[in-house]
């Protein structure tokens, strides 16, 4: 970590659409030390929309604690301006687990960006339904644990997980895990799940998107990072991307296409949810890339 880094900390905030918020924000910040090196923002409608802002600030000049830090704003700007906020140190290093089944590209992708330092994390666990990927895994230093799954276990194997991911996980990817969470699993980990769609949603959701899209002759294939909620590949979409294909490739021809896709929009999706660049909104998210 490098020392600006270590000092950085993030403010997210979503609040109806008003007058004076990034001036009662940039001078509370100010008023007690803090040195504001980035600040994006976006409005619905500047007249009566919903309002969004990610700021950076150092923090070594603060003349407060974090919770006195945090107290404050709430008392002093948040609770004037109706906001849902939330501050991010970048030294607390989020926990990450992941869950794959049998196809290991997004899984091993991730791993490689995690040691070479492109993905700011611990990498806590792997937990996959199938041995397949124990030794590869292990081979990072990461820790894996196989739970078989079948229609009668289904219910034991989620909780085995979720007792393994217990203040062990802060983020869940589902790296192509070919299992459908459960509403309870997804509801312990809200806004904290992040999934990868081999295809361009809402198009082809569900299984095996590229039979659908061979099927259909489709001319542009994609890939969709999207958070996990209680209804199937229907979470607020985070990051998607496309290639063109004709009617020459067959369907094992658009799996090997889209597995490069699926890797790229995948571990963006990730490193900005490590990064705090995300905010979910209703069904929709705002990213500050």
């Amino acid at each position: 970590m490098t020392e600006a880094l270590a000092t950085t900390a993030r403010l997210l905030i979503t609040c109806p659409d008003r007058p004076g918020i990034v001036a009662a924000v940039t001078g509370f910040l100010y008023a007690h030390g803090a040195n504001i090196n980035t600040l994006d923002q976006h409005t619905t409608d500047p007249e009566g929309g919903t309002f969004f802002m990610r700021l950076e600030f150092q923090t070594p000049h603060l003349d407060l604690s974090r919770p006195a830090l945090e107290h404050a704003f709430a008392e002093v700007v948040a609770e004037r301006f109706a906001m849902d906020w939330r501050i991010a140190y970048a030294a607390d290093r989020k926990k990450t687990a992941v869950l794959v089944s049998r196809h290991e590209h997004g899984l091993m992708d991730l791993l490689w960006r995690w040691v070479r330092g492109e993905l700011y994390t611990d990498i806590s666990m792997v937990i996959s339904n199938h041995p397949d990927w124990r030794e590869a895994v292990e081979s990072f230093g990461v820790p894996f644990h196989h739970i078989p799954v079948d229609s009668a276990s289904k219910e034991e194997a989620e909780q085995q997980m979720l007792e393994l991911l217990d203040g062990q996980a802060d983020l869940v990817i589902l790296a192509r895990y070919m299992q459908i969470l459960s509403p309870d699993f997804v509801a312990a980990f809200p806004q904290r799940i992040i999934n990868i769609h081999h295809s361009f949603l809402p198009a082809f959701a569900g299984a095996d998107p590229y039979r659908q899209a061979a099927e259909r002759g489709v001319k542009l294939i994609g890939a969709t990072a999207h958070y996990v909620t209680a209804e199937l590949d229907a979470g607020p979409i985070i990051e998607q991307d496309v290639i063109r294909v004709s009617h020459r490739h067959t369907t094992a021809d658009l799996k090997a296409l889209g597995r490069d896709i699926e890797r790229q929009v995948l571990s963006r999706a990730v490193k900005w949810h490590l990064e705090d660049k995300i905010i979910p909104f209703a069904n929709q998210t705002v990213v500050f890339t």
